[in-house]
């Protein structure tokens, strides 16, 4: 069994920004696999099914960003999840929009909702998934950047490009392992 993560905010008004790029991967995960993402527990919403033939949750963490470890890990110990088993995708501004990045192990970065993740699992070895989100110009813009709208039709279509293709590798990493996934999407 499989727990794939996707962080992002939870209010309505953070739906369309940078910082809701995991949701929006699950989002395409759960339309494609036609997986109901409905119930509530775990500080989070979640739905379970099955894609490629490997029992999966889905799970997007109700939680504020910089808690969502909280979700994470009552999550893991609820199904008794092996941190190999576990797949977290979030936004990344040192990746450029329309591209991921994948990882079996690692730091968290400047990226809040990851450091929560790390510090409840006690570890950095799983797989995570990073999507391209790039950089504002001005950079004491970011936090603007990150959760604020996205504007250009040019930006959401980039953005959505990323989270295809970090919908593709989840499915890539359930048909053949995360290897080939990173060989492909890297």
């Amino acid at each position: 069994m499989f727990l794939i993560v996707g962080l992002g905010n939870p209010e309505n008004e953070y739906a369309n920004t940078r910082h809701n790029m995991g949701f929006d991967t699950i989002n395409k995960l759960a339309k494609q696999y036609t997986i109901e993402i409905n119930k509530h527990k775990f500080k989070g919403i979640y739905g379970t099914g099955m894609i490629e033939n490997e029992k999966v949750i889905l799970l997007k963490p109700q939680t504020y960003m910089n808690l969502s470890g909280e979700s994470v890990i009552e999550a893991i110990q609820f199904y008794k999840i092996d941190l190999e088993d576990i797949i977290v995708i979030y936004d990344d501004m040192d990746v450029e929009p329309g591209k991921i990045k994948i990882r079996k192990k690692g730091g968290a970065g400047s990226h809040n909702g990851m450091k929560s993740v790390i510090q409840n699992l006690h570890s950095e070895e799983f797989t995570r998934i990073r999507v391209g989100i790039g950089t504002p110009e001005n950079k004491e813009a970011r936090i603007q950047y990150v959760i604020g709208n996205i504007s250009s039709e040019e930006d959401k279509e980039k953005l959505n490009e990323g989270t295809e293709k970090a919908k593709e590798a989840i499915i890539e990493i359930m048909k053949n392992g995360v290897d080939s996934a990173m060989n492909q999407y890297n």
